[in-house]
């Protein structure tokens, strides 16, 4: 490896949304810095699955529910 091309590795301290923190390493911030998240996978929509909601533009929810309301397998009888 070049000498002088590469950022500094060190560590830091990670505080999670609900308080909790853990050590890493890593190149952001200085040495002994403390990162708080504003999201994370405790948290965000992405990772907990709630909040996951459909938003109709426009009526094309609709109009998509319209052409293939009848859709599907026939029921056996």
């Amino acid at each position: 490896m070049k000498e002088g091309i590469h950022p500094e590795y060190h560590g830091i301290t990670v505080v999670m949304t609900d308080g909790t923190s853990f050590n890493t390493r890593t190149t952001w911030g200085k040495e002994g810095d403390t990162m708080r998240l504003d999201i994370d996978p405790l948290s965000h929509p992405a990772w907990t699955g709630a909040g996951h909601r459909l938003m109709d533009t426009a009526g094309q929810l609709s109009k998509f529910g319209k052409r293939y309301q009848n859709f599907g397998l026939a029921a056996k009888e």
